[in-house]
């Protein structure tokens, strides 16, 4: 699991700015320029660590000659009181970037916390965790990262990754099967097509129409369990709409392959981490 820095480079400058503005006023008035310090990140919460590379690139971008020393690996369990990293080199820009860099690390590693849970709770089923559109805007790359560093697996980050029929594709259309014939029209051999079914009957007709996958939206346990049966291994099936972490295993249960989870990105908890000084020294 690999964050490219080209495409997260955009969202940490504008994290920078946005904290920073022209100047860090109290640091620029407390801190001498030629002040040397080390920090230490430490979490405070048993949990699962994410975002590490984008603690560095954070650093390196407000000083270069900052040096971060990543001490557990990305997607390490880590136990609370747990240093994490260390911070080497100018005062001003260690605390300067202190915020920005916990903001990222706490969500990511909560997102990656809350994951990992729901995916030990399925080691005993084929079903994976995935993810969903719902996420914080600016912030989807690094968003689906943690979700991979917790275990999880991707859907689509964009409107353009894959074709979804859903339910409001579906009135506009007329039916499901008028819109996957309609789609299937504009679309080369290689894109899959899912299919978003409420009902059985939406199920039956997703069917018909040759749907490579087949998400169940909001659908009960026992229609779950139904439209499982129905769908046999005709199309890949998915679960998702307000499944809960009580409702997780017997989701998984019903044989369904994917459960997506918006929860994972826009109800998680921030996973508590501090940075702390540990000494400075003007040089």
């Amino acid at each position: 699991m690999e964050l490219n820095n080209f495409m997260i480079k955009p969202v940490v400058e504008r994290a920078l700015y946005e904290d920073i503005g022209n100047l860090d006023i109290t640091t620029t008035a407390c801190i001498p320029v030629d002040m040397r310090a080390k920090a230490v990140i430490r979490v405070k919460e048993d949990g699962v660590l994410a975002g590490m590379p984008v603690v560095k690139l954070v650093y390196q971008l407000l000083d270069p000659k900052i040096t971060v020393k990543i001490l557990q690996g990305e997607g390490s369990e880590v136990k609370a009181g747990t240093t994490v990293a260390e911070v080497v080199g100018p005062a001003r820009a260690i605390l300067t970037g202190e915020r920005v860099a916990l903001n990222f690390i706490q969500r990511l590693s909560g997102i990656a916390t809350k994951t990992k849970k729901m995916v030990d709770m399925l080691q005993f089923y084929n079903c994976h965790i995935t993810d969903t559109r719902k996420t914080t805007p600016g912030l989807r790359d690094l968003q689906k990262y943690a979700i991979r560093v917790g275990g999880g697996v991707n859907h689509r980050f964009s409107l353009a990754d894959n074709l979804l029929i859903k339910d409001n594709h579906i009135k506009i259309c007329g039916g499901i099967k008028t819109a996957v014939a309609k789609a299937r029209r504009s679309i080369g051999h290689t894109v899959k097509i899912e299919v978003e079914a409420t009902t059985l009957p939406q199920v039956q007709d997703a069917l018909e129409s040759a749907a490579d996958i087949i998400l169940l939206d909001n659908m009960g346990l026992e229609d779950i369990k139904e439209a499982v049966i129905l769908i046999g291994n005709k199309a890949i099936i998915e679960a998702s709409g307000n499944i809960t972490e009580d409702m997780v295993v017997d989701v998984a249960r019903t044989g369904v392959q994917y459960i997506a989870l918006g929860s994972l990105t826009h109800s998680y908890e921030s996973l508590d981490i501090s940075l702390d000084i540990a000494y400075g020294d003007e040089e």
